[in-house]
């Protein structure tokens, strides 16, 4: 299992948003006690209240239209159009929801500057959604001049406030030393922040940090730890590392039979390099019964991707007629793709058939 693979796929898949989720900013109306059950006791008091100008029915009546509840048919226009009436009022939230909305084009055409306009209303604020937002329009410079540094400044504002998104996306700016001075001890800072929290990529990204010692002391027991973490959530990266913690027995007791089930995790949502593991486990009966076939089939997913080692594997069973019917051609096929891979026994084997 090649570790540092998987640490590389880490440290790229870092800077991949989650979406807001509407659903939850709707729910947050209610829960929030911004509109009491006895002032909306239903959605036609809701609807007369917006339209006697209160802000947050006119957000509430704009959610219900974007997420077709309480007897409405969902109705984008009409979202934009209270939400908007609330944004224009000052409403933070309405004013955040409205900058997704042009975002993602959704019920009005895409528009980033006016997302950016809008989002920067409820940064100001104070809204940490919002300003996490903005930090990240900063940061890939949509529609906006590109700035690391305005993003640092927003992505704090949201941080410490406790948005695991901003923290994450700070603490990798602390980490790249893009828009603040590099300083790996204040980068673990705020990916702890964001771990504690649940962010399973920022959890995997603190087990690269202790397995590595960067910006903290080496400990192959709390990387351990931060991977399980981010693997339990399903983090593919992180399966495959713990499943080479298990194997290796590296920070925790070895387990051949636990090695292969957080592969077989991580191989099932398409990790290449978990999928030829996994085919080597079936192969030579590590932590599961033998069976050819299923090496084969490991082997030959890991393959298609582009996975040297697999590639190599592959051409082999084909030789050998393991796992599948023996061919030559095909055998071949594999292994010149495994060379090309700069798969040294893989070139070997060419030059022997030759």
């Amino acid at each position: 299992m090649q570790k540092m693979e998987e640490i590389n796929k880490l440290n790229n898949n870092l800077f991949k948003i989650d979406k807001m989720k509407k659903l939850i900013l709707f729910l947050g109306v209610f829960f929030t006690g911004l509109i009491s059950a006895q002032e909306t006791s239903n959605i036609k008091e809701i609807i007369k209240k917006a339209t006697e100008g209160n802000k947050t029915a006119q957000l509430a009546l704009g959610m219900a239209y974007d997420l077709g509840v309480d007897g409405l048919k969902q109705n984008f226009k009409e979202a934009i159009f209270w939400y908007t009436k609330a944004a224009e009022q000052g409403d933070d939230m309405a004013q955040l929801v409205l900058g997704e909305c042009y975002s993602e084009g959704k019920g009005i055409e895409q528009s980033y500057s006016k997302a950016v306009y809008w989002y920067t209303k409820a940064a100001e604020q104070g809204n940490p959604n919002a300003q996490f937002k903005l930090g990240s329009c900063y940061y890939g410079g949509k529609e906006i001049k590109q700035s690391y540094t305005k993003a640092v400044y927003w992505y704090t504002k949201a941080a410490e406030q406790g948005n695991p998104n901003a923290q994450g996306m700070l603490g990798a700016c602390y980490y790249e030393g893009k828009g603040i001075e590099q300083s790996y001890s204040k980068a673990v800072y705020w990916y702890t922040k964001a771990a504690e929290q649940g962010n399973p990529n920022i959890q995997a990204q603190l087990g690269v940090c202790y397995d590595e010692g960067i910006g903290v002391e080496q400990s192959y027991s709390k990387a351990v730890y931060w991977y399980t973490k981010a693997a339990e959530q399903g983090n593919p990266n992180a399966q495959g590392i713990l499943g080479f913690y298990y194997y290796e027995g590296i920070g925790i007791e070895q387990s051949n039979s636990k090695a292969f089930y957080w592969w077989k995790k991580a191989a099932e949502q398409g990790n290449p390099n978990a999928q030829v593991q996994i085919g080597v486990c079936y192969d030579e009966g590590i932590g599961v019964e033998k069976s050819k076939s299923k090496a084969f089939y490991w082997y030959k997913k890991s393959a298609e991707q582009g996975n040297s080692k697999a590639q190599y594997n592959l051409g082999a069973c084909y030789y050998l007629g393991e796992g599948v019917e023996k061919s030559q051609n095909k055998a071949i096929y594999w292994l010149r793709k495994a060379c090309e891979n700069f798969n040294d026994q893989a070139c070997e084997m060419l030059n022997n058939l030759k």
